[in-house]
């Protein structure tokens, strides 16, 4: 996407986090400071507008396999690493937002989460192979089936029924999620390496 376009979707997106989607339109945009005509520059319409919104969300999340080499780490510590750039990168995201997106934009979100829960399940099936090949995780555990478990979680976390997001932050729920997921599919060894980490990882982040 080009930088003035990103600017853009950066804008719009902090104006869904504090106004909601439901009156969401060119025009209330351009209310709140972002130029009807620099969005027209790219894009048509609201609907494609939240196409590029979603299109861009899921740029972000792979971009985090772009930049970082996982090929020879612990299967472990790439789940705190992702784990830390999401909640990095998606601090504006919250379940209220996600469900606004699926109520008024329901074919564009379906979409959206189709590709990017595919994405996520060819991951987290990468991730168990290695940990289970470097004995962080039992040797018993099927891929596939852990993966859709994982998605089974993510679909849960973006559940407002679940987690009111007036009382729940997305990356508190991330964090004990993933502990959890760990905890569920780790060997012994991968549980002393887990908590090892965690530990270290806490007092490094003590004070961001």
């Amino acid at each position: 996407m080009e930088k003035a376009f990103i600017q853009i979707i950066e804008k719009v997106r902090k104006f869904l986090m504090q106004k909601g989607m439901g009156d969401i339109s060119l025009d209330t945009l351009e209310t709140a400071g972002i130029s009807k005509e620099e969005i027209l520059k790219f894009v048509d319409s609201k609907e494609e507008l939240v196409e590029r919104v979603l299109e861009f969300e899921r740029d972000s999340f792979i971009q985090i396999f772009l930049e970082y080499n996982f090929e020879g780490q612990n299967a472990i510590d790439i789940l705190f690493i992702v784990s830390q750039e999401i909640n990095d990168r998606f601090v504006n995201v919250s379940p209220s937002v996600t469900m606004e997106f699926e109520k008024y934009f329901p074919e564009i979100y379906k979409k959206h989460m189709d590709q990017r829960m595919a994405f996520i399940f060819d991951k987290i099936q990468i991730n168990v192979q290695k940990g289970v090949a470097q004995g962080m995780y039992r040797e018993d555990l099927s891929p596939e089936i852990v993966g859709r478990m994982y998605l089974s979680r993510l679909e849960d976390m973006h559940n407002p029924e679940l987690y009111p997001p007036d009382r729940f932050k997305f990356g508190t729920i991330y964090d004990t999620m993933i502990d959890s997921f760990v905890k569920s599919i780790a060997t012994e060894d991968g549980l002393t390496y887990y908590r090892h980490r965690k530990q270290l990882l806490s007092v490094l982040s003590f004070g961001r």
